[in-house]
């Protein structure tokens, strides 16, 4: 079970939002996980601060899995997260910062996985 968090300096219309989601489940292929158990959440006008400075377009996004991937596999999330934040909301990919969790214990519908 994947878990994206993406906390959003900018305001996220539902329509982008729905957009995002689309695109996330498409790509959480790359660390071996299927759409079907993916959540996604966003939070959007979020304030965000690097180096002290507010920024104006920027995202924190929090990839956790069950288990985990390869860095390579976690390279590629990453260039694809910056590449759809980029196309839908035109925030730069040098204000895009991602971290990886591998879970290993995961509750789910009354138990752990």
């Amino acid at each position: 079970m994947p878990f994206i968090d993406a906390k959003i300096t900018v305001s996220v219309t539902e329509e982008k939002k729905e957009a995002i989601k689309t695109e996330l489940g498409q790509i959480i292929s790359i660390v071996n996980k299927p759409e079907s158990f993916l959540m996604v959440g966003i939070a959007d006008s979020y304030d965000l601060y690097m180096g002290g400075k507010k920024l104006d377009k920027g995202a924190f996004v929090a990839v956790s899995l069950f288990g985990s991937a390869s860095s390579s596999a976690y390279e590629r999330m990453t260039g694809e997260i910056c590449r759809i934040l980029g196309e839908q909301l035109n925030i730069p990919s040098d204000t895009v910062y991602v971290t990886y969790s591998g879970i290993s214990d995961w509750g789910w519908n009354g138990r752990n996985l």
